[in-house]
């Protein structure tokens, strides 16, 4: 297995059992890519015609809200996958932009490549649909701590979830995913740092 791939098939493989056979073509169909720091994956407007496994790096998911602020959706690290799902299935335009906060290597399927893979392994789409529930549950469960729990429980709560992503990007973003001020979640860590 070529250690390049031998992350995303290891994924895979959680997933369903495959072949080799079909391991090598679905690694076949990936495009490796290296990208800088702040570089945008996608622009808002743009129809994304991607769907990123990430090898190395964070890559940031957000939009801008009508005070022209932004509002981050996701942070994506190593072994996860980062896309705008709904642009990418209904080749529409991005209400979203994609950066990267680090530089990132990804391994990028497109719409065409990813519909040659279902149709050759559709085995495949249980891995796709098991993403794409996952990434639903966390959205509902983001949701819910939004609107039922106080922003000393929702910062404890990113922090419990994502131990790593605090050291790697700045605070003003983490508190644009929480909802908060900088000024506010910057009250929020010396009240925790009193305890």
């Amino acid at each position: 297995m070529n250690s390049m791939f031998e992350r995303i098939n290891n994924y895979a493989l959680r997933c369903m059992h495959f072949s080799s056979h079909d391991l090598d073509f679905f690694d076949s169909l990936l495009q490796h890519k290296k990208f800088n720091k702040k570089t945008f994956l996608l622009l808002e407007g743009e129809v994304c015609q991607f769907e990123a496994y990430i090898l190395k790096g964070c890559i940031r998911t957000y939009y801008i809200d009508s005070a022209g602020s932004e509002v981050t959706l996701q942070f994506a690290i190593e072994d996860w996958w980062v896309s705008d799902i709904t642009s990418f299935q209904n080749q529409t335009p991005s209400h979203m932009y994609i950066e990267t906060l680090e530089d990132c290597e990804v391994l990028l399927l497109t719409p065409e490549d990813k519909e040659k893979l279902l149709t050759n392994i559709p085995g495949f789409e249980r891995m796709f649909r098991l993403m794409v529930q996952r990434n639903l549950a966390q959205t509902q469960e983001r949701l819910f701590r939004t609107i039922s729990t106080s922003a000393v429980e929702k910062y404890l709560d990113f922090l419990n979830r994502y131990p790593t992503i605090p050291q790697r990007v700045a605070q003003h973003y983490i508190a644009s995913y929480l909802g908060f001020s900088p000024e506010f979640l910057s009250k929020v860590r010396k009240k925790l740092s009193a305890n």
